[in-house]
């Protein structure tokens, strides 16, 4: 079962997981980018980068995923595109605490967020970015 299988505002648990798995392989990938990139000096050093960009990138998917289904359980609505938008910008603002950074948190709320919003109000108006067009 996918994330957008589960119903909106509906077992936080099981769709938290999902974000979860894919935010810490997302961060697994850009790790491995990261380090074939820069390579580092010792395989200490490696694994120590490696750990703490999967670290941050599953700790943003776990703050996506719960931020955005309670919200939609204590506003009420499930599928208004706002939630999505707060569990994004909740998610940036971990990023912003995680880096030290006012500006960064701030940055990667509104984008985030938005991104997070737009994501969800194309699924629920059937946007698609691949395949044929629709006549």
């Amino acid at each position: 079962m996918g994330y957008w299988d589960l119903e909106e505002g509906k077992d936080c648990v099981a769709k938290t997981w999902i974000t979860t798995k894919i935010a810490t392989a997302i961060g697994l990938v850009g790790s491995a980018y990261h380090i074939v990139a820069f390579p580092p000096e010792t395989a200490v050093e490696a694994l120590a980068r490696a750990t703490s960009g999967t670290v941050t990138m599953a700790a943003m998917g776990a703050i996506f995923g719960m931020a955005t289904c309670l919200s939609a359980q204590a506003r009420e609505a499930p599928d208004d595109p706002t939630n999505y938008f707060i569990g994004g910008c909740a998610s940036g603002i971990f990023l912003g605490a995680r880096t030290h950074s006012a500006i960064t948190g701030t940055t990667a709320c509104f984008g985030l967020g938005t991104l997070a919003m737009f994501t969800k109000i194309g699924k629920k108006e059937g946007w698609r970015l691949t395949g044929p067009p629709k006549l």
